[in-house]
């Protein structure tokens, strides 16, 4: 071993028996910033998994800056890497990117998020069998990472699931989700600020906490894209200009950013489709009021336009869903799923 070697400078994370058991896995990488980056602005570009292997093979001896950067678009050796293959491929990375498949690896990790009040961190931090605890990229949160709750299929539709969110967002159970290790660990301050709370804490168990959360979810709606129509080019809709330019305007101080989403990007994307959906409801509104009508299909591809100025371009948006591009599938499925939330409210 050598200075070099981040095993050195983080043996709280490499030498952790939860850590080793997700080591072999090949679902490892980093999370770094995709798309231009402004050189006055240190959070310019979208940050996300890397796909390591390209990156890796883009390298040329000798070079300071390693291959091109694009995302991982697969969770299997053709983008990723073991733990010791990343460690020993890229010494000097600043993170370890993890996708974890709790159902497959046994475990699950929980965020908490760097708004959670306090207290309700602490007593998050004082559950018991925690096997690896870090601080999270903005130094105020935490990753904890704990065997997978006993009752995990006792709510057969939470376990479905990819994340289970607290309802304020303070924190979640992530199942099927990456997660960017830091492989920070908590201070010692803060360890004995948790260790000398007494009395009950707000859940005895991961069990009593995955319970709380698990129950609250409910099945999604089963609406197919397929029930709106769209045709093959976009068809003469009344204002469509006008209701795009309003439709952003209305909805740019919404939008939330793939951070939010854990870099899932099409779970981002559904969200911006979303917001774009609320904010294009006004400018409807008013112009049926003058007559015009608006077809499921019409607002399917006012939100397709909308979102192509929002949401960047991927490989995946060359895609074909429904013999109809991939976003403006994801557009009309938006709007399946928002009509028949109407219907039955």
């Amino acid at each position: 071993m050598t200075p070099a070697d981040p095993r050195a400078w983080f043996p709280a994370f490499y030498d952790n028996p939860a850590i080793r058991a997700l080591a072999t896995a090949c679902r490892w990488t980093i999370s770094g910033r995709l798309g231009e980056l402004d050189p006055d602005d240190e959070d310019s570009g979208r940050k996300a998994p890397i796909d390591v292997r390209h990156l890796i093979n883009g390298c040329n001896p000798g070079c300071r800056h390693i291959g091109p950067l694009r995302g991982a678009f697969a969770l299997d050796d053709t983008c990723l890497l073991t733990l010791d293959e990343l460690t020993a491929a890229l010494p000097n990375a600043a993170n370890a990117a993890y996708y974890l498949q709790s159902q497959i690896d046994g475990l699950v990790v929980i965020d908490i998020e760097s708004d959670c009040p306090p207290w309700i961190a602490t007593d998050l931090l004082r559950l018991p069998g925690i096997l690896y605890s870090e601080l999270s990229m903005s130094g105020r949160g935490f990753h904890l990472v704990l065997l997978i709750p006993q009752n995990f299929h006792d709510f057969p539709v939470a376990a479905g699931k990819r994340v289970l969110q607290e309802e304020h967002g303070w924190y979640e159970i992530l199942l099927d989700h990456w997660c960017t290790f830091t492989r920070t660990p908590v201070p010692d301050r803060i360890v004995d600020r948790v260790a000398a709370v007494s009395g009950p804490a707000q859940f005895a168990s991961i069990e009593e906490l995955y319970a709380e959360l698990a129950a609250k979810v409910r099945p999604s709606a089963n609406i197919s894209a397929t029930a709106v129509g769209t045709g093959g080019e976009m068809p003469d809709i009344a204002h469509a200009d006008r209701i795009v330019e309003q439709t952003l305007a209305a909805s740019r101080d919404r939008m939330r950013s793939p951070e939010h989403f854990g870099h899932d990007l099409s779970r981002w994307e559904f969200s911006i489709l979303g917001t774009l959906y609320h904010g294009m409801q006004t400018s409807l509104r008013t112009y049926r009021t003058l007559g015009m009508e608006y077809s499921a299909g019409d607002q399917a591809w006012l939100l397709y336009r909308a979102a192509l100025d929002v949401i960047p371009s991927r490989q995946k948006h060359g895609q074909l869903r429904n013999s109809r591009p991939f976003l403006l599938d994801r557009a009309a499925a938006l709007v399946a799923e928002r009509e028949a939330a109407e219907a039955r409210a």
